[in-house]
Formats: C-alpha cells, sequence, structure tokens
C-alpha cells in the first residue's frame, strides 16, 4: 500500500512499512526511510508506484481549465478527493487515483481561484475577491511587462518616460518598492554599471556638479536654496555714532562683511582699539519671520563658485559694513597700553562709519613678513594694520597658543562661467600660506572680541552659547567652558552674525545685555538647546558639502590641466596630500613611508559622479623635503 501526503508545503509519496494510530514508517521511491503522521497522508492507493503517481498526475493536471474548475466547484467547503469524484466520475463513482492527485494539483496551484482550508480541503474564491485578485494578478503582469520594456531601453541608455517624474527619488533615496527602481537594478546588472553611471549614461543627470548640488538641496533646503524677504529689517534710528574712521579687511568675494577695526593714538598713553561687528540683532528680531529663515538655516553654505546665504542678499546688504556709511555695530573698545597690554575694554551698541573695505589680494603684496622686517611702503591704513598687528602679536603671546597654524595652506577657487553649465567652467586654484600678518592680525582681534564678550555675558548671568575645548574635544556648550585650544577662558561666537545663527543669537543676548533689557534666550531654554544641538549637525555637514564640492573642483582641474602625474606628500599610512591642492589622496598602491615623505603619482582615473581619483604609486622622491609635522598632518587629515 502507497500513500500521497503533504511535507513541508509539498505533496510526496512513498511506500508503507509499518503504521499505527498517529505515524507511519514509509519508504520512498528513492529507498530514503521516514517516519510521518497519519494526519499528513492524503490519499492511501495500491497503483500506480509511488514513482509514477504525482508525474501521471501533473500531466493530467496541466489539461484541467482552471475557469472551468472554479465553476464546477460548491460554494461551501469541500475535499478534493469528493470534488475528485464528481468532476471525473460522476455520482456514486469514484474517481481513480491519478484522476484525485491531479485534482489536488489543481486545485493547490490555483490559489486566487481556492482558497485552502485545511489538507486537502477548499473553498472556492467569492465572485467579487476573485475578480479583485485577477485584477492584482493582471496589474502585476502589466507591470512586469513594463520592467521588462524598461530595462530594454535603460540597457540601450535611453531614459523611460516612467523615470521623468521620478529622478530625484531614483538618484537619491531610490524606492526598492516602486518597479521602477527594480527596472534600474536589472538594468544595472544587465549592464555591469552603477545606478549613478546606467542614469548618466542615459541623460539623466545634467552634469556632475549639479547631482551633487541638488543632492546637498534635497537634504538640507528641499523648499529651494533662493530667499526672498518680504520685510526687509532696517537699521534702527537714534543710535549714537562714533568717531572713529573703522575699515575692514576681508577676501575679494566676501559680501557678509562682519567685522572692521579702528585704531585711535592716545598720546602718551598707548591707543583706543575699535573692534565692530555688524548688528543684524538690530533689526531683526527674534522669533521674526527673517529669524524664523536664519534658525532654519544656521548658518551660510560656503562652495567654490557659489554660496547658500543664510539671509537673504538684501538684509545682509542693509547691514553690511559696507564702504562709505554709518552701519550699526556692536563695538568693543580697549584701551591698549604702549607695551600692547589691554588694560580696559567697554562694549557699545552704535553707528559706526566704515571708511574702506580693505582685501586681501590688495594688501597681502605690501603688508607681508617681508615689508614688516623692511619698513612698510607707503599705502593707506599701513601704520593702523602695524599696530593692529603688533597688538595681535601681543595678544598671541598672552595666550601662549598660535591663532593660524603655519606651514599649512589656504586654497581660493575662482571658476570662470556659468554654473548651470558647469561642465564648460574654468577652475583656477591659488594657494597660499596660512599664518600671514593679516592672518594672525584678524584671528587675534577676534579671539579677544569673542572671548571678552563671552566672559561678559558669563559674569552678568546672560544664557550664550559657547565654543569650547577641554580634554582636546572641541564641542558646542551653553556653558562658559575654557577653550584649551586657543588658551581663553571662555569663548562665545559673537563676530559673525550675518553668516552664523550662533553669533546672531549671542548677538541677540549680548545687545540686551548692554542696554539692560531681558534677555530673550534663558539658561534653560528649550530653544537655546534645540539651535546648540541643530546648529552642530547642520555646522558639520555643510562643511562636509564644501569640502565635497572643494574636492570636484579639483578633480575638474587635473582633466582641465591635462595632469597626468602629480607629486604628492604622506600624511599617515598611504593617506597622501597632492602638491597645490587641497585634495587628500589615499593611494593603496604605495609602500610602507613615513609621514613627510614626498612621491610621485599616476593619475589613472577620475570620476566626477563618486569624486574618486584613481591613484597609481610611481616613485619615492626626496624624504627629507617639504615635510609637515605630524600634528599639522593629523589635523589637516581630520
Amino acid at each position: 500500500m502507497h500513500v500521497l501526503y503533504e511535507e513541508d508545503g509539498a505533496f510526496k509519496t512513498a511506500t508503507i512499512l509499518s503504521e499505527n494510530d498517529a505515524s507511519l514508517q514509509v519508504e520512498t521511491a528513492s529507498g530514503k526511510r521516514s517516519k510521518i503522521k497519519s494526519a499528513h497522508v492524503l490519499l492511501r492507493y495500491a497503483e500506480p508506484a509511488p514513482g509514477e503517481l504525482l508525474s501521471w498526475a501533473q500531466s493530467l493536471a496541466e489539461g484541467i481549465e482552471t475557469e472551468f474548475l472554479w465553476e464546477c466547484a460548491r460554494d461551501d467547503e469541500f475535499s478534493f478527493a469528493d470534488f475528485a469524484d464528481d468532476y471525473f466520475a460522476g455520482a456514486g463513482v469514484k474517481a481513480t487515483t491519478v484522476e484525485a492527485a491531479a485534482l489536488l494539483l489543481a486545485l493547490h496551484s490555483a490559489p486566487v481561484y481556492f482558497h485552502r482550508k485545511g489538507r486537502g480541503r477548499f473553498r472556492k474564491a467569492p465572485a467579487d475577491i476573485l475578480a479583485a485578485a485577477l485584477a492584482g494578478l493582471e496589474k502585476k503582469r502589466q507591470q512586469a511587462l513594463a520592467v521588462e520594456r524598461m530595462v530594454g531601453e535603460l540597457t540601450a541608455y535611453t531614459l523611460p518616460p516612467e523615470f521623468l517624474p521620478l529622478l530625484k527619488q531614483l538618484l537619491y533615496k531610490p524606492d526598492r518598492n516602486r518597479f521602477e527602481t527594480k527596472a534600474l537594478e536589472a538594468a544595472c546588472v544587465d549592464t555591469g554599471l552603477s545606478a549613478l553611471h546606467l542614469l548618466e549614461k542615459c541623460g539623466a543627470i545634467a552634469s556632475p556638479y549639479d547631482f551633487h548640488f541638488q543632492r546637498f538641496l534635497l537634504d538640507y533646503f528641499p523648499r529651494g536654496a533662493e530667499l526672498v524677504a518680504s520685510d526687509l529689517p532696517l537699521p534702527p534710528g537714534g543710535l549714537p555714532r562714533t568717531d572713529m574712521q573703522a575699515f575692514s579687511i576681508d577676501d575679494a568675494a566676501t559680501t557678509e562683511i562682519d567685522d572692521a577695526f579702528s585704531l585711535q593714538e592716545l598720546p602718551g598713553l598707548g591707543w583706543r582699539v575699535g573692534i565692530h561687528i555688524a548688528a543684524p540683532g538690530l533689526g531683526i528680531a527674534p522669533g521674526s519671520p527673517l529669524a524664523v529663515v536664519a534658525r532654519e538655516r544656521l548658518s551660510t553654505v560656503y562652495m567654490p563658485g557659489n554660496k547658500i546665504t543664510m539671509l537673504p542678499e538684501a538684509a545682509v546688504e542693509n547691514f553690511t559694513l559696507a564702504a562709505g556709511r554709518d552701519c550699526p555695530a556692536v563695538s568693543l573698545y580697549l584701551t591698549v597700553s604702549p607695551d600692547f597690554e589691554i588694560t580696559a575694554h567697554e562694549s557699545r551698541v552704535e553707528l559706526v562709519p566704515i571708511v574702506a573695505n580693505l582685501r586681501h589680494h590688495d594688501l597681502e603684496p605690501l603688508f607681508n613678513e617681508q615689508t614688516l622686517a623692511a619698513g612698510l611702503p607707503d599705502f593707506p591704513f599701513a601704520d593702523q594694520l602695524k599696530t593692529l598687528w603688533q597688538l595681535a602679536n601681543a595678544c598671541e603671546g598672552r595666550r601662549g597658543k598660535p591663532s593660524a597654524m603655519h606651514g599649512n595652506n589656504d586654497y581660493n577657487f575662482s571658476i570662470t562661467g556659468d554654473l548651470a553649465d558647469a561642465e564648460h567652467c574654468r577652475v583656477d586654484i591659488s594657494e597660499r600660506q596660512r599664518g600671514s600678518p593679516l592672518d594672525k592680525l584678524v584671528a587675534e582681534l577676534m579671539i579677544v572680541a569673542n572671548s571678552t564678550w563671552g566672559g561678559l555675558l558669563a559674569e552678568k548671568g546672560v544664557a550664550a552659547i559657547y565654543r569650547a575645548q577641554t580634554a582636546g574635544k572641541v564641542r558646542m556648550t551653553t556653558s562658559p567652558l575654557p577653550h584649551d585650544g586657543l588658551g581663553v577662558a571662555q569663548y562665545a561666537w559673537t563676530s559673525s552674525p550675518l553668516r552664523r545663527y550662533v553669533d546672531l543669537l549671542n548677538q541677540w543676548q549680548l545687545i540686551a545685555c548692554l542696554s539692560g533689557d531681558t534677555p530673550h534666550f534663558t539658561a534653560k531654554s528649550d530653544a537655546l538647546f534645540a539651535t546648540l544641538r541643530d546648529f552642530e549637525l547642520c555646522y558639520t555637514a555643510y562643511a562636509d558639502f564644501q569640502r565635497g564640492m572643494e574636492r570636484y573642483w579639483c578633480l575638474r582641474w587635473l582633466r582641465q590641466e591635462g595632469v597626468r602625474s602629480i607629486e604628492a606628500t604622506i600624511r599617515r599610512d598611504n593617506l597622501c596630500k597632492l602638491d597645490h591642492l587641497p585634495l587628500i589622496q589615499r593611494v593603496p598602491s604605495a609602500p610602507e613611508l613615513k609621514t613627510g615623505q614626498r612621491i610621485r603619482l599616476s593619475i589613472e582615473s577620475i570620476d566626477f559622479l563618486t569624486l574618486e581619483l584613481g591613484c597609481r604609486y610611481v616613485e619615492t622622491l626626496d624624504p627629507l623635503a617639504d615635510t609637515l609635522t605630524f600634528s599639522d598632518a593629523l589635523e589637516e587629515v581630520d
């Protein structure tokens, strides 16, 4: 005697060796013996042989029309064996073993038409449910055909029309449940290309520059980067006007001029030095629509050839320290002795006449280490700049920490052309050594302002956001903790309120403190802590994006100039910095070398979409040339 039984969702046949009430010992056609439960047995039969039943039944089941079978079935629950008797033999006649098995296979293979109600028992699907299920199957069939068509189009490097409204999603945040994504993945397998490179070949990416820029906008500026201010804040009236003549020092491209300086000689007593910070906090009220915009953006985003400002350009224009007008400012006046000791300080909210916007490219040929040593030539503000530089040296000496890292370089990118057609733009990259006298002058006076005002806010018990460094870790905090890296007791960002929201918030607090008003934010304000948290995350993301875009333009420069070979300096392990570019590159083929050793690389490949640079080690150059300290190397890499 043989049995047809169900095990692990499959039908099997075997010969009975022995049985009891609950189980059977059976042997399959292959000779394997096993123990099965009696409840799993669907049919007992004498012939055909176990190895033949299912193949014969399958051949017969293929000729059974599913729709007709559904029409023949009764509405209530039924056994497959009873239905087989009715379907094949008729009233009072038993179906053969092969016929019963064939009907079982036909019912089992049509779950849309027949719902299982137990082993060997079924119930036909109600007409409305069947219609809905068939419609769903037809939809899936059509989708499968559409996917097949789209795969064909993609492998022919043609963009399917269904992709057009979904391009951003497919490029940046693909949904694997969508059949368009499934088609893209299948086409990637067929072509051997990544999704990005396949979409690029299909014309879905305007340019690699646009791809990187749009991805950043999608993450951080989903409503777009453009700003239109409906109610532009205006500088307040009635502010006292200082008679100090102030000037700023910035790069040529700077439009958000936050800081300026003034100097007045005190005969026999030293000098009165003014540090003047633009005061948008006087016109932009906390909680106002423009303040909400600044809170959302948190900072200006910088990148080569472009920037996304924290405030609308028109609002910046009303408060930037532009030459030729009186500008509202928060001023810190330092009383400086002839030996450059700061003996007193005073803070004011006032109008400051800005008489000049000095630019680095104009000043540095005239004001540098060589001209200071040889005697400055005659040019406007030469005496003021020298005195402020001497004060900066004295401040740096008292702190015991350098304000600018010597031995490292800053890089300026000049992009010529329309960024809407970035592939045809020209990029020029210039290099300047960090730590010039101008760098030190500005950096030291900003450290004085930020640490002094931070101390004033802490002394008066006014809440603020501080930048602290303890145990080697830099972080934002609401407590006036030391900044070990700068050597100051506390450091509150207040010097860039046009381009950093933390500085604008601190300026609101400082203005309230100087005016005797109630500060807007308290020490336990949820808004204060939320700003601190969001700013750190946002500022890090913006900096990562800036580095990514600088890398893009560095790669463009290598291609533009046809560079095939370039020298580099080992930073650590197989990480190196390419000469004259802010480009850190890992070179797996490089041998184990010491930090500072010089090597030559061959440029093998450039990928503007992934920003990957393929380099091959060629040779080691003079290991003693152009070395950096290990700490400098680590800081630049980090």
